[in-house]
């Protein structure tokens, strides 16, 4: 899925106008719930998922739930971090188990922990009213 595309199903599931967002290149998304403060919000995301992101054996960042999207094609993984989500696309996955789409999801949400190269960043700060 290209960036644009993906860009514009992550606006479509975050419908909150006061959540900014940052996307990552294999599909995770951290939401920055109180921006205001924050002037780089592509560093506080970086920040945010190169603890919550990678996967370490024996912690909870290897915990994940998969959420069926219904209507708009596809899924969304959790993890330990409720703000760090990641999209797992329709025609991803070769198996369409919950197990299969969870671990799918994970292992991008893994490389985009250790990468940490931001496409996109949704600044919805002025949406949000004053701090």
């Amino acid at each position: 899925m290209d960036t644009e595309a993906l860009a514009g199903t992550w606006r479509r599931l975050i419908t909150d106008r006061a959540k900014s967002w940052v996307l990552f290149e294999h599909g995770t998304c951290v939401v920055l719930v109180a921006p205001a403060d924050a002037e780089d919000l592509a560093g506080r995301a970086r920040t945010l998922l190169a603890d919550a992101g990678p996967v370490r054996a024996g912690s909870s960042a290897g915990d994940f739930g998969v959420i069926d999207l219904g209507d708009t094609a596809g899924w969304v993984v959790t993890g330990d971090h409720p703000d760090v989500l990641t999209y797992v696309g329709p025609v991803e996955p070769a198996e369409r188990s919950e197990l299969a789409v969870g671990l799918f999801g994970r292992a991008k949400r893994h490389r985009d922990g250790t990468d940490l190269r931001v496409v996109h960043v949704e600044d919805r700060r002025d949406a949000a009213g004053p701090g």
